[in-house]
């Protein structure tokens, strides 16, 4: 028994270097000293330490004291997946959707989800809602892009709205009801203490909403399909203010800090909305109160008319009476990310 004692003493002891090697790595990279946060997670990454792959995949993905390298950061996120690593699963999953291989990120999607990840919710919702690579479910696939909106991703609510144009009210408000309870079950899987003693920049680059009229890609990764209809979508990464709303890509998912929101710099006053039959939507809110709060900051840049649609639990912020598409796109990149021009 003694000498047993002695043995799991030498190994906490043992833990504890590895443990203050995560640490540092995390306290250099913080500083911008990449190189050094490198080398600190490589000997705990390649002793099984969840974290330090976690945190060194982020550093190939990137390209932060080390080459980028994307199989590199895979493979380490497949490594702390597999430990249950809560950000490696999401990036992994995503690794792998953006490589086409749809079956193999299903699972890790849905392990995701289940925490109300809001960048795996999109691309679920819009896989789910094109019966892409899973039975087609419009219910479940409002209810995730729903959760995704909620949590302020701005393609969730750009999503959203295209979908509203597909989907049949029932369906919706069952989302809706069904959003609800992924936000409880969501809660209630975080609330165990965060694996990662802190996570290497993880982020996430806009995701897109489906398109009604792009033409089918021309190469793998996600596609979007309009209800009814076989052919796929073209990807594109979303490209701010072009001549048409931008189309779905969550493929292109990427673990860049999200830049922080910053008001627009003051311009002079926006003309006034001319009475034109263009419109654009600034965002889709589960509470009322918060599209109110949007507009109160945001009106007085884009200009036209605003209205507060309220149905199926949400409301949708739109303004009006822009006279051309040019004009309303001019209103959008004075309201900031998240803005989409509907159509006539």
């Amino acid at each position: 028994m003694k000498t047993r004692l002695v043995v799991l003493a030498a190994a906490m002891m043992a833990a504890t270097p590895a443990f203050a090697d995560v640490k540092a790595g995390v306290e250099a990279w913080s500083r911008g000293d990449y190189p050094a946060a490198v080398a600190q997670w490589r000997a705990p990454a390649a002793a099984g330490d969840a974290d330090a792959q976690f945190n060194l995949g982020q550093a190939y993905k990137l390209g932060r004291g080390v080459p980028a390298d994307q199989a590199q950061a895979t493979e380490l996120y497949r490594k702390a997946a597999a430990q249950g690593h809560p950000q490696a699963t999401d990036n992994y999953a995503l690794a792998l959707f953006q490589s086409g291989k749809k079956a193999d990120a299903l699972p890790w999607l849905e392990k995701s989800v289940a925490r109300d990840e809001k960048r795996t919710e999109l691309v679920l919702g819009t896989m789910l809602f094109n019966g892409d690579g899973v039975p087609r479910d419009w219910t479940r696939a409002y209810a995730l892009v729903t959760r995704s909106s909620q949590q302020g991703l701005p393609q969730g609510s750009q999503t959203l709205a295209q979908m509203d144009k597909y989907i049949p009210e029932d369906q919706r408000r069952q989302g809706i009801a069904l959003a609800q309870q992924i936000e409880s079950r969501g809660r209630a899987a975080n609330t165990a203490p965060a694996a990662a003693l802190a996570a290497a920049e993880p982020g996430t680059r806009p995701q897109p909403a489906p398109s009604r009229t792009t033409p089918p890609p021309a190469r793998a990764g996600a596609s979007y399909a309009q209800p009814g209809r076989s052919e796929r979508m073209e990807q594109s990464r979303q490209r701010a203010q072009t001549e048409r709303p931008a189309p779905v890509t969550p493929a292109r998912t990427a673990a860049a800090k999200p830049a922080p929101e910053r008001a627009a710099p003051e311009r002079a006053a926006p003309a006034k909305a001319s009475g034109g039959a263009y419109r654009v939507q600034l965002g889709a809110f589960a509470n009322d109160a918060n599209a109110r709060s949007l507009w109160s900051r945001v009106g007085s840049r884009v200009g036209g008319t605003a209205s507060f649609a309220r149905s199926g639990g949400i409301t949708r912020l739109q303004a009006s009476g822009f006279a051309s598409k040019t004009e309303a796109q001019r209103a959008c990149a004075r309201a900031g990310s998240g803005c989409v021009v509907l159509p006539r």
